[in-house]
Order: structure tokens, then C-alpha cells, then sequence
């Protein structure tokens, strides 16, 4: 043996745990900086839709998107449906955690911005936070399915290993 094998989905669970911050960092990075340049220019700010706004569409996109769970036939679309209205909440929760319970002091940068109000930053992490957990959370099991599904396919409806010739559909009866 070369390797051992629960290193390589440790490695795949950390993988995905990276593309989650990742997917979720850029989402609500953009998300945040389109709620910023509606504020400078019609002067409506509201943080609390922002952010839940950006856990809605984390939600939607990260782990399985709902693409991809609307063109699986074995899946249904309220799975991403429901990753998107408790991100929402988890959006929310996490402003509400930053802005009312920590109120951290002010970091500025740039041009006298605060880096725990910006929406740009706080978009982005709390995209990253909850991104990181959807990702994580669609990855458990995924080492078993592909094993499960194999096995499935191969074995036959009696309980046996199906052969090549069995697993062809078979055609009308010849006529007598």
C-alpha cells in the first residue's frame, strides 16, 4: 500500500473546503460592493438585506448548485431551495453577531473606510463563512456514494454478480 486512503479524502474535504471560502468570499465580495455602489449613488443602504441576500445566493450556489440538483433526476431542487432561506438567516445572524454583539473598532483603509462596515469585506466574509459550510456539508458522504452506486449497478436484481450478457436488454422471443 502507497498511500493511506483516508488521506485522500481528508485532502478532497480540505479541497472543498477552500473552493466553499472561496465561492462564498466572491459571491458576497460582489454582492457587497454592488450594495456599496447603490448606496453612494441613491444614498439606500440596508445591511441586513445585503447580507442576507448574499447567505440566499451562497446558499444557492455553493456545495451542489441548483443547476445541477434541477437536471438530476434523483434530486430535488427544495434541497438548494432551503440552503438558500437558511442562508438568509445565517446572513443576517452573522451581521446582527458583527454589528450589534462584537462592534469591533474601527480599521480604515483606503479612503477612510472601515474594514468591519464595509460592505465589501463583511459581503465577503460572512459569503465565505457560510460557502465554506455548504461545501463542507454537501462533501460528507460523497466518498460513499461511487462505491454504492458500482455496486448497485453490478449486481443483479436476484442478489448476484451480473454478467456482461445479462446486463444487455434483451429482445422480443424469437417466433416458433
Amino acid at each position: 500500500m502507497l498511500a493511506d486512503a483516508t488521506l485522500h479524502r481528508q485532502t478532497c474535504k480540505v479541497f472543498k473546503l477552500v473552493v466553499g471560502i472561496l465561492k462564498g468570499a466572491i459571491i458576497g465580495g460582489a454582492l457587497g460592493y454592488g450594495a456599496f455602489a447603490l448606496a453612494d449613488a441613491t444614498g439606500f443602504a440596508s445591511p441586513w438585506l445585503t447580507y442576507g441576500v448574499v447567505g440566499a445566493l451562497v446558499g444557492l450556489i455553493a456545495g451542489r448548485p441548483i443547476w445541477s440538483l434541477l437536471r438530476d433526476k434523483n434530486a430535488t431542487a427544495w434541497v438548494a431551495i432551503l440552503k438558500a432561506a437558511f442562508g438568509f438567516g445565517v446572513g443576517c445572524g452573522l451581521y446582527a453577531l458583527l454589528a450589534k454583539v462584537w462592534n469591533p473598532s474601527a480599521v480604515t483603509v483606503g479612503d477612510n473606510l472601515n474594514v468591519f462596515t464595509w460592505p465589501v469585506t463583511v459581503g465577503g466574509a460572512i459569503g465565505g463563512l457560510y460557502g465554506a459550510f455548504v461545501e463542507l456539508d454537501d462533501a460528507i458522504g460523497d466518498d460513499k456514494k461511487p462505491a454504492a452506486e458500482s455496486a448497485r449497478l453490478a449486481t443483479a436484481p436476484g442478489g448476484t454478480k451480473a454478467s456482461p450478457a445479462a446486463a444487455k436488454p434483451k429482445g422480443a422471443p424469437p417466433k416458433r
